[in-house]
């Protein structure tokens, strides 16, 4: 591989890809600018964050210290940095570098820790309750990296622990630089970072071959989260989502689904609170699938020998509560079910993401939804917009969420204009109604004819002629000539807006869509169907023609 740069450390081998090197290559093109101080770079759960900024750490001549926000996954990136070769400091409570010290001696047959390394992996916990013993220490670090970086506040613990390394500059990496709560990374907001790095897409690299494809299988649940109050982070209160758990048949549901539609596959599930976890994994037990539920309760020896029953196969389910949401790389996953319902757009890629992950004869991962977060915040690789500003946090995340529907025969989720087939299993829904084109999503040949032909009669629009003689027999010759001019323009726009839908549904058909898909695409992009939208007002029709014409090239 010409384009592959390949770090060795006796008989292992890491490569760094293409888009890795490529992410590297432009924050280093962003420090040129001596303004910049904190850099955001953004990469996808599943692309390798771990590896890349190991990679970066290894290059490096001045110390670098690597900030998590959580000690389990001190273990995990301590790992990787051993299989660099790259010696380093833990700053960790003692019984987790205990736990990583054995590991590395399991694995490796070295230990990579030494207190006086140059580098080092920090607990951020723990960093700031040493922060006297190791001040000397990170007066000398001339970079920090902190994962999980959408974290990272001026203000919050993650903001006081970047603020210890005064000398360094900084590096940020996260999947998803958008937090529930709605507060801004940027320095102009609430954060600290000064440029925002983008890597490739989920969608991007799915199609690279470097993510898996999925299928998303949505059966009804009796969960309800209607009332249940928004907390101070944006997501809901833990206290009343765990009530509506237990009040529901979501632990029933969880087993039976699995076996229906994943048996034999090896999957995670999250569950919302570590009482749910234990009854889930109990559950999964006594239906003949080997489970263990693990949480940050969990000891961490404990922690890592499930995870290595689950590598080697062992166990079939890992159910947890909050540990493998974010950043903690579970090897091997085949398919994810989701019991725990999140308004975090962050969180539901972060346990989407473990299941995206390629593996040798997967040929797709299965992502279990029983809590509708599919409806919350639309596909995994939906295209996303991600900015250092803050956002209204009330405000409905611009993706493919609305666009989506669940088939009634198999229930797996896909995009809403493919109807009335569903692409996997070929079940067709027949419209309750066809009196009105919302009841058909816009797709005119789904309509009753009598109203088809009343829509198309709509659309021919009297000739200026005739209203400006009408309007003059009733009020005369200067509003006759007013009505004259102004349903001339009407039809003008209206021209122009046929001309645009002509062209996007054109654009649409050398996609390979047919004239269904493009109705209902268009329905469900601009809210009208084709023929409502050229009745509509002058103003609103060059409106719309300016939408269309920017969504021709989507």
């Amino acid at each position: 591989m010409d384009n592959t740069r390949r770090f060795c450390f006796i008989h292992l081998v890491i490569e760094l890809r293409d888009y890795q090197q490529s992410l590297l290559d432009d924050i280093a093109s962003a420090f040129e600018d001596a303004s910049v101080k904190d850099v955001c770079a953004v990469l996808p759960t599943g692309g390798g964050k771990t590896v890349t900024f190991s990679a970066f750490t290894q290059r490096q001549t001045l110390p670098v210290a690597i900030s998590v926000h959580r000690t389990e996954l001190v273990s995990q990136i301590s790992m990787t940095l051993a299989r660099f070769g790259i010696r380093h400091r833990l700053i960790a409570p003692a019984a987790t570098i205990r736990a990583i010290r054995n590991e590395h001696h399991r694995e490796f047959g070295a230990i990579f820790d030494h207190p006086q390394a140059v580098h080092s992996v920090a607990s951020v916990d723990t960093l700031l309750t040493r922060a006297d013993q190791y001040q000397d220490y990170c007066r000398q670090v001339g970079w920090v990296i902190t994962d999980e970086a959408a974290h990272m506040l001026r203000d919050n613990k993650w903001g006081v622990a970047r603020g210890l390394f005064a000398n360094a500059r900084g590096i940020g990496f996260t999947a998803t630089p958008k937090r529930a709560d709605g507060k801004g990374l940027g320095r102009h907001a609430d954060g600290l970072f000064d440029r925002m790095i983008q890597g490739p897409t989920t969608g991007q690299l799915i199609r690279l071959g470097h993510l898996s494809d999925y299928r998303i299988i949505a059966k009804p649940s009796d969960i309800n989260t209607d009332g249940v109050k928004i907390g101070s982070t944006g997501d809901f209160s833990a206290p009343q989502l765990r009530a509506r758990s237990h009040q529901s048949h979501i632990v029933g549901d969880v087993v039976a689904t699995y076996l229906k539609f994943a048996a034999g596959k090896q999957g995670i599930t999250f569950t919302v609170d570590v009482e749910t976890a234990n009854e889930l994994a109990a559950q999964f037990r006594a239906a003949g699938v080997p489970a263990e539920a693990v949480s940050a309760q969990t000891p961490e020896a404990e922690r890592q020998d499930a995870v290595r029953r689950f590598r080697n196969g062992e166990l079939k389910q890992l159910v947890n509560c909050d540990l493998f949401g974010e950043g903690f790389d579970v090897p091997g996953v085949e398919v994810v079910s989701l019991a725990r319902p999140t308004m975090s757009l962050s969180l539901y890629l972060q346990q989407v993401g473990r299941a995206l992950r390629i593996l040798a004869g997967k040929l797709h991962a299965l992502i279990i939804d029983h809590v509708g977060n599919w409806e919350k915040h639309g596909l995994p690789d939906s295209p996303r917009v991600w900015t250092l500003d803050g956002t209204d946090r009330k405000s409905r995340e611009q993706d493919d969420a609305v666009k989506l529907t669940t088939c009634l025969g198999c229930f797996l989720v896909f995009e809403r204009k493919l109807l009335p087939t569903c692409p996997y299993c070929s079940y067709v829904r027949e419209p309750s109604e066809r009196g009105r084109p919302e009841q058909v999503d816009g797709d005119l040949t789904e309509l009753d004819p009598a109203v088809l032909a009343s829509l198309r009669e709509a659309v021919q629009l009297e000739t200026p002629q005739r209203v400006g003689q009408k309007v003059e027999f009733k009020a005369g010759r200067p509003a006759g000539r007013a009505a004259f001019k102004h349903q001339e323009e009407r039809i003008e726009s209206q021209t122009k807006l046929q001309d645009a839908i002509a062209l996007w549904a054109g654009a649409r058909k050398a996609k390979g869509q047919t004239d269904q898909m493009s109705y209902r695409e268009f329905f469900l992009t601009y809210g009208v169907d084709v023929l409502t939208a050229q009745t509509l007002k002058r103003v609103e029709m060059d409106a719309l023609c300016e939408r269309v014409t920017q969504g021709i090239a989507a």
